[in-house]
């Protein structure tokens, strides 16, 4: 039996679906084979030599030292796309708390005492907006969330301004044609009234929205953050709000420097907070790590490229491993030096990683395996009865 623990509170809808004869799931597990985390932290954590997986239950993994986990062999998988209509409407009610100063006039209307039908008549001016129809929007990322809040959007009247320097076929498919594509972020900065992100956080986009960037936009631009905080620097964006430059910023990630700025909505981080985003990630991430820890099967790894093949009489090996020449030869010859045939291979690379399966006529000897994990470049063997 493998032991999987949950390090947060895992959606039981998700831990239902493991199979019970073969998985024991525990929140105290020393040295599981798999974990399964939400918010929690892993960076400094010590990881046992039993651990193969770990599966995030949405789709940021900034709380996982990925880099560590793919020196010791450890895939790690998110669940993109499950929370993705949580976030799309939270960014479609972002939009709106940005154009109508909803926020501002709730706590008005709070604080009024008496004559309050009076009161809201003379005041309500203070809170006039603008609607969202005829404006357009600009999406920095067309993945599961973005192209969502793109046709959410298109549907609501707006204009929209697509940008994705790493568009998939898939998610090209599920875009209204309607939406036009930008070639450069540039583009979208000269021509958005609204500007959403929806990118991760990495090298390339961290404080992307900045003085430079700014600059860039149209006077009274509005910009929405639902993806990472330091994909925006708040220092720049302070200023841009004070100057009249941005006209507002909603943020769900709030910071000693962002709450309680006039022009700045913070919300405490909403995002995937519903109960369908919890139950979607919960059992996305439960068939992975049960069909990787029973059968090798990648699927929505981050750190290890995905690699799939449907399971044959015999034995299976899954073989972790740099993606380097020449380790493919060596894993063959030690198998058919044991005088075993290989039924079918599947190898996939990504990086500085790869992954290869191998299913053989008949189940290989531990010596085998060992010789296997032994070769140069070889991270990790994985043997599947």
């Amino acid at each position: 039996m493998k032991t999987i623990k949950t390090m947060n509170k895992i959606a039981a809808i998700g831990l239902d679906e493991l199979n019970k004869e073969a998985f024991e799931i525990s929140d105290s597990a020393e040295n599981p084979d798999g974990i399964m985390v939400r918010s929690a932290s892993l960076h400094d954590m010590e990881f046992g030599d039993n651990l193969k997986a770990i599966v995030r239950c949405g789709a940021g993994v900034n709380n996982i030292p990925l880099d560590k986990c793919a020196e010791k062999g450890i895939i790690v998988f998110n669940t993109p796309g499950a929370n993705a209509n949580g976030v799309k409407e939270l960014t479609i009610a972002s939009l709106l708390l940005a154009s109508r100063k909803i926020v501002d006039g709730i706590g008005w209307a709070n604080g009024l005492t008496e004559n309050v039908a009076k009161q809201v008549e003379k005041g309500k001016s203070a809170f006039a907006g603008n609607e969202i129809a005829g404006k357009t929007l600009g999406v920095i990322g067309l993945g599961a969330i973005g192209g969502l809040v793109a046709n959410a959007a298109k549907s609501l009247g707006m204009k929209v301004l697509g940008c994705d320097n790493f568009l998939t076929v898939e998610a090209a498919w599920h875009l209204s044609r309607s939406i036009n594509k930008a070639s450069s972020y540039d583009e979208i900065y000269a021509n958005a009234d609204y500007i959403t992100l929806h990118i991760p956080s990495n090298e390339k986009t961290r404080g992307m929205i900045n003085k430079e960037s700014i600059a860039k936009m149209k006077d009274g631009v509005k910009i929405i953050n639902l993806s990472r905080a330091d994909l925006v620097n708040n220092a720049d964006i302070k200023e841009a709000i004070e100057s009249g430059k941005v006209s507002c910023y909603v943020t769900d990630f709030p910071t000693e420097e962002t709450i309680n700025v006039p022009g700045i909505i913070t919300t405490p981080h909403l995002g995937a907070s519903t109960a369908e985003s919890e139950d979607n990630c919960a059992v996305m991430a439960a068939h992975q790590i049960e069909d990787f820890l029973l059968n090798g099967n990648v699927k929505n790894s981050v750190n290890y490229p995905d690699v799939e093949m449907a399971r044959t009489e015999g034995g299976r090996l899954l073989v972790l491993h740099k993606n380097l020449p020449n380790i493919l030869s060596a894993i063959t010859t030690r198998i058919s030096d044991q005088g075993i045939n290989i039924d079918h291979m599947a190898n996939r690379s990504k990086g500085d990683y790869a992954c290869t399966i191998v299913d053989t006529t008949s189940p290989l000897n531990d010596e085998t395996v060992e010789k296997i994990s032994q070769g140069e470049n070889v991270i990790r063997v994985i043997k599947f009865d």
